[in-house]
């Protein structure tokens, strides 16, 4: 008998283990690898029928909620965006109006990239792979604090970048959480995950291409910003996106460049023809060791944005001691800069946001960037040749 997905789905909720599980409340905190994973987990658990609302992460990170919740069981000698995270696992086992009964920080060792099977791999950081360890031991080293209020500790490690793997791993991490729990359950659900990763990141680069698009019909530039998913969170990043956006300039966050046909083909098509690179995605002429997933995609939209005229100016982000980017920050520079790119990075982002000097650097770097659009409208020709070259490898109408 061949089931449908729907069908199967349909079967399964009218049984009692399966209207037990509904009454689950899952906290995710919302830190690190999250990040970029975060609509998989979302679309796993309500395929398993935990409903949206009782799918609860942490807030941003904040020093309010290191304080009021981390700040006496924070690691040590580790990077800051894993420092904070016992505020956020704090703020989940205590500061919840209606509580939680499982905490759910998975350790990510890879994850889904858009270069698959053009690099060698897309591991994580091990740091950051490893946090959920970490973290939990500020929270059971004199007593388990899990155990008193009454909170489920879950935190499998999970291969994201190899999905016929995450069925297994998912399965014997939550057998005995969610009583019933069948194997043919945790298939469908991971693959819904993976669904609704896919869906989000494709809306999420569509947007970008729309903000590409407008910049080319309006001779505009836009800012790429380079960084790890997890600087997007406000108190890791420090916002300084949002305080370069105030002068008008549009922001594309490198992991969510737009990959349709007709534009790589007008930014990498040459250096493809010519045997330069095996395809758009082959960062093998700028970067041998291609293990780092997040590594991985800086160098490759470094890339991007050293071919793309509208993008004027090009924002890297690091944490303090983040030794996995130390490497790339003189490649992508040079990369970048080698274009007549922009390029200013910020380093050694910690707990602490300074604001004055971030103030005087986005000023700076707003001034640069009107100069250089000044220049750009001078040279008329180059602009328009490269807008026109655009629009018409990647409208539907062939005719030039």
């Amino acid at each position: 008998m061949t089931w449908s997905g729907n069908r199967l789905s349909a079967a399964l909720s009218t049984r009692p283990d399966r209207q037990a599980r509904a009454r689950h409340r899952i906290g995710i905190p919302k830190l690190l690898n999250i990040w970029s994973t975060h609509q998989f987990w979302i679309g796993f658990f309500e395929a398993l029928g935990i409903p949206a609302n009782r799918i609860v992460f942490s807030s941003d990170t904040s020093d309010n909620q290191m304080r009021a919740y981390g700040a006496a069981r924070s690691t040590v000698d580790c990077c800051y965006p894993v420092k904070c995270g016992s505020g956020h696992y704090g703020e989940l086992l205590f500061g919840q109006k209606r509580k939680i009964d499982v905490l759910f920080s998975p350790m990510i060792n890879n994850v889904p990239s858009f270069l698959d099977g053009q690099v060698a791999n897309s591991l994580t950081c091990p740091r950051v792979m490893a946090a959920p360890e970490n973290i939990k031991a500020g929270f059971i080293k004199e007593r388990d604090l899990f155990a008193e209020a009454g909170v489920r500790y879950v935190s499998p490690l999970v291969s994201l970048g190899a999905p016929r793997l995450v069925p297994k791993q998912m399965h014997a991490a939550l057998k005995d959480v969610f009583e019933g729990l069948t194997w043919a359950e945790t298939r469908e659900a991971v693959e819904a995950g993976y669904r609704t990763l896919a869906a989000f990141d494709e809306a999420m680069r569509a947007r970008s291409r729309q903000v590409l698009e407008w910049c080319a019909r309006n001779d505009r530039t836009c800012i790429l910003v380079l960084a790890r998913p997890y600087h997007m969170d406000p108190g890791i990043g420090h916002e300084i996106e949002a305080d370069l956006q105030v002068f008008g300039y549009p922001i594309l966050w490198g992991q969510y460049l737009p990959l349709d046909e007709g534009l790589l083909d007008a930014v990498f098509g040459d250096d493809v023809r010519e045997g330069v690179i095996r395809s758009a995605f082959d960062i093998s002429d700028v970067w041998p060791s291609s293990f780092s997933a997040n590594t991985n995609e800086v160098i490759w939209a470094a890339k991007f944005a050293a071919r793309v005229p509208w993008i004027g100016c090009v924002i890297r982000l690091v944490s303090y001691e983040c030794g996995m980017d130390q490497p790339t920050l003189t490649p992508v520079q040079e990369i970048v800069e080698r274009s007549g790119t922009l390029f200013f990075s910020f380093q050694e982002l910690d707990s602490t946001k300074p604001a004055g000097s971030v103030k005087i650097r986005t000023e700076t770097i707003a001034h640069y960037l009107a100069e250089t659009a000044e220049q750009h409208l001078r040279n008329k020709l180059t602009w328009d040749g490269a807008r026109l070259q655009l629009e018409r490898l990647t409208r539907s109408d062939p005719s030039p």
